[in-house]
């Protein structure tokens, strides 16, 4: 029997630009966070029954983004530990500015929302819009991490499926709760 040391292993493929030009992994899994938050919030924020206020809507989810970076980034802060000189704050600043991926994903979920206050569509549509892209770019997310850390397109496709089933959870508990 041939051993698992016998077989030939395939040449690893020059990576592309995706690989070449990694974020940080800190970036991906804020960014997955992120868009995870507003599609939460987006769906809790939709209450049946309730006047529609997109533009609430669209505030209470940046302002949770905001926060929640700003929670993240300074729990890295407290578990440093390190003394209050000036590296140690330049340091600090940095670990909270580190979150922005979080910001910037919910960003998309904001502008949709934004675009029913101005009368494009419903809040309702909105809603329904902001929960699709959410999640489409789960999967987007999902598998741009498993790409990042070396992954072949069928393992990085997967990635990208599990990380889609958290919004498509998502989507299914918003319709069963209305």
């Amino acid at each position: 029997m041939p051993d698992r040391a016998d077989r030939v292993r395939p040449e690893r493929v020059t990576p592309g630009w995706g690989l070449r030009h990694r974020p940080p992994e800190q970036s991906l899994f804020s960014g997955v966070y992120g868009l995870v938050l507003a599609s939460a919030l987006v769906a809790a924020l939709d209450a049946t029954g309730e006047k529609a206020d997109p533009g609430g809507d669209a505030l209470w989810v940046l302002l949770t983004a905001l926060a929640s970076g700003a929670a993240h980034g300074y729990a890295h802060v407290i578990s440093q530990r390190a003394s209050v000189d000036g590296a140690a704050i330049a340091s600090r600043r940095r670990f909270v500015l580190a979150e922005w991926p979080l910001v910037a994903a919910v960003l998309p979920t904001v502008g949709i929302l934004l675009a029913a206050v101005a009368g494009w569509w419903s809040e309702a549509t909105a809603v329904d819009a902001a929960l699709l892209f959410n999640t489409v770019a789960l999967f987007g997310w999902g598998t741009w991490a498993a790409r990042a850390a070396g992954h072949g397109w069928p393992s990085s496709c997967r990635a990208g499926g599990m990380d889609m089933l958290i919004g498509l959870a998502i989507i299914v508990a918003n319709a069963l709760i209305k």
